[in-house]
């Protein structure tokens, strides 16, 4: 199995620098996120808030961390001489289809995307604008695959990948470089996580730093999750409000393996949570994102059980004092949801 190491994050750094937008990171409200209990009374009165930062990667070139990807995707392709004349394909629920096209432009290369119907119409018209052959193929993403799959062999085209591939994992990668160096004693970056691929390479430089990877995934829609139980990657159903990024069936390897290091932690939450983290962002910070993103802040802000604990394997507790990083990935999303009308 092909694994994904700090050297790759490093060289995509290399490639892509200047071609992305570096990540903006802004404190969340003290106070907002509880830390976990434990100890004496005494003890638990002298804790001290954890300290929140959103790291802004919804203000990403194409509205989304995919960009660091596909640009490092198909910049080492020009490189390597391997971008064909057919140009490059993608299957997507929207964001990698969004950043491939967006790359490919650059290049000078033609991108034909396949998407579920379930992707949002505003990604669908965004690509259009992106010049991309837009193809909506099934109902879930793995039947845009499939069909992605088919069209790569007929066409000739390169065939890219919304997560599972080393070069767009290193691409995402380069997020955590950026975060680490604006955080200073960064302890923790939480990240949601659909087939893998952010969470990879946020993971593999997380650990070289020594920073601690919390991976979220919806309750309905845990792939990493699954995999992480049963040892190997399996197929899981998809169900959720945030299934146009986060519905893979299918954890990639790459994703295992970062997983099964000491300083990852696995959590899911439910898609009420996910919808109230989104309608909180909105409301006390006017930040609009998928739900997706919302998934990561969900992690930490899901209300307590009655003993003052969260349950096992769902949501993070933060500790005393802890520094924490929360990835808000990207913001292609429909907001007239998020606005209340005067009154309600």
């Amino acid at each position: 199995m092909q694994q994904l190491t700090y050297d790759d994050i490093k060289a995509a750094t290399d490639r892509i620098t200047g071609h992305v937008r570096p990540v903006a990171v802004a404190p969340a409200d003290p106070g907002t996120i509880r830390t976990a209990h434990g100890g004496s009374p005494d003890e638990r009165s002298e804790e001290q808030p954890c300290e929140v930062w959103f790291a802004l990667e919804f203000m990403q070139h194409t509205g989304s961390f995919k960009a660091r990807g596909a640009q490092n995707f198909i910049q080492a392709h020009r490189e390597a001489g391997t971008l064909p004349d057919a140009g490059v394909t993608i299957a997507s629920g929207g964001n990698a289809g969004l950043a491939c096209a967006w790359a490919a432009r650059q290049q000078g290369v033609r991108a034909t995307v396949f998407l579920p119907t379930v992707a949002p119409a505003v990604k669908v018209a965004k690509l259009r604008e992106f010049g991309a052959d837009v193809r909506v193929v099934g109902a879930e993403y793995a039947e845009a695959l499939e069909a992605c799959e088919e069209f790569a062999l007929r066409s000739g085209a390169l065939a890219a990948h919304a997560y599972d591939h080393p070069l767009i994992a290193a691409g995402a990668g380069t997020l955590l470089e950026e975060i680490h160096a604006r955080i200073p004693g960064l302890d923790t970056v939480v990240v949601s996580v659909g087939g893998g691929g952010l969470f990879a390479g946020v993971a593999t430089a997380a650990r070289h730093h020594g920073i601690r990877t919390v991976a979220v995934e919806p309750e309905n829609c845990r792939a990493l999750n699954a995999a992480i139980e049963a040892g190997q990657p399996v197929d899981v159903p998809v169900d959720s409000v945030a299934i146009d990024a986060l519905g893979a069936r299918r954890a990639t390897p790459l994703a295992l393996h970062a997983a099964r290091q000491d300083d990852v932690r696995s959590v899911l939450v439910p898609d009420g949570e996910i919808v109230r983290a989104r309608q909180e962002l909105w409301d006390h910070h006017r930040v609009a994102v998928e739900h997706a993103a919302a998934t990561a802040l969900a992690a930490l802000t899901a209300p307590d059980l009655p003993n003052g604990l969260s349950a096992p394997g769902h949501g993070y507790r933060p500790r005393s004092g802890e520094r924490i990083a929360v990835v808000l990935c990207g913001a292609n999303t429909d907001p007239s949801d998020l606005v209340h009308p005067a009154g309600s």
